[in-house]
C-alpha cells in the first residue's frame, strides 16, 4: 500500500485574520502548513498550537526579495514539496490620498503588490516540481473599481488581479494554476482598526469572516476541486452581486455607484 501524499501550503500574513484562519483550516485537514509573517513570535505561537511536525513558522518581510529564498528552501525541507503559495500579506491606507504621507502609500505598494511578485518568482521552481500545483493570491472586492479613501490599496489589488490572469495563462505550461479572492469586508483587525471609518463600510456591513475566505481558499486549493476553475473568485453574496454587476455595467455608473457608496 502506497504512503498517503501529504500536501504542503506556504502562507504569508499568517500571523492573524485570514492567514490565520487559513493556516487552521488546512492543518485540520492534515496539510503541513507553513506559516510566515514579520511577526515571528506570533507565528512560533501558532506553530506550537497546531502541533509538531504539522508546521513550521519563520519571519518573513514579503516585500524583501531576499528573504523569500531562505524561508521557501527551510519550507520545502521540512514539507518535501509545495502544493499551494498562498500570498495573504497586506496592509491597508485609508485615508484621503492626498492626507497619507507618500512613505506610507509606498510601503502599501511594497507588501501588497512587490510581496505577490516576489513570492511568486521565488517560489515557481518549488511549484514546478509539484503536479497540479497553485498560487492563491489575497485580492479584493476594491480591485473592481478603484475605492476613495483606499486609492492605492484598490490599486495594489487591481494589480494583483491582473498578475493573476497573466500568470494563469502562462503557467500553464507548468501545470500550475493562479487565482485570486475577492472578499468585501472581512471581520479582521485591520478592517476594524484601519478601515472600519470608511462610508461605505458603514453603508454595506462587515458581513464575512476569516473563516469564510478560508473556507473559499480550501475549495481552490483542494485537489479534488476541477481543473476548470474560474481564475477569480468573489466571496460571499454582496461580493458577487459586484462582481456581477461590474461585468454588466458601464464604468461610467459603476464609479457612480461607487461615489455614492464611498464618497464622503
Amino acid at each position: 500500500m502506497s504512503t498517503p501524499i501529504r500536501r504542503s501550503i506556504f502562507i504569508t500574513g499568517a500571523a492573524a485574520g485570514i492567514g490565520r484562519a487559513v493556516a487552521e483550516r488546512f492543518a485540520k485537514a492534515g496539510w503541513f502548513v507553513g506559516l510566515y509573517d514579520v511577526d515571528e513570535a506570533a507565528v512560533q505561537a501558532l506553530q506550537q498550537q497546531l502541533g509538531a511536525g504539522r508546521a513550521v513558522a519563520g519571519r518573513l518581510d514579503v516585500a524583501d526579495p531576499d528573504a523569500w529564498g531562505p524561508q521557501l528552501a527551510a519550507f520545502a525541507q521540512a514539507a518535501g514539496r509545495l502544493d499551494v503559495l498562498f500570498n495573504n500579506a497586506g496592509i491597508a491606507v485609508t485615508d484621503r490620498f492626498e492626507d497619507a504621507a507618500l512613505l506610507r502609500h509606498h510601503r502599501l505598494i511594497d507588501i501588497n503588490l512587490k510581496g505577490v511578485v516576489n513570492g511568486c518568482h521565488a517560489a515557481l521552481p518549488y511549484l514546478k516540481q509539484t503536479p497540479g500545483a497553485r498560487v492563491i493570491n489575497m485580492c479584493s472586492a476594491s480591485a473592481l473599481y478603484g475605492q476613495p479613501m483606499l486609492s492605492t490599496y484598490s490599486a495594489t489589488k487591481a494589480a494583483v488581479r491582473s498578475l493573476t490572469e497573466a500568470l494563469d495563462i502562462e503557467w500553464q505550461q507548468h501545470d500550475i494554476r493562479v487565482m485570486d479572492v475577492l472578499p468585501l469586508f472581512v471581520n479582521t483587525a485591520m478592517v476594524r482598526d484601519e478601515v472600519a471609518k470608511m462610508k461605505t463600510v458603514k453603508m454595506l456591513g462587515v458581513r464575512l469572516t476569516a473563516d469564510d475566505v478560508a473556507q473559499t481558499v480550501w475549495r481552490l486549493a483542494s485537489p479534488a476541486s476541477p481543473r476548470g476553475l474560474a481564475v477569480h473568485w468573489p466571496v460571499g453574496l454582496q461580493t458577487k452581486l459586484f462582481y456581477a454587476a461590474s461585468k454588466m455595467t458601464p464604468d461610467w455608473l459603476n464609479g457612480w455607484i461607487t461615489a455614492k457608496l464611498g464618497g464622503q
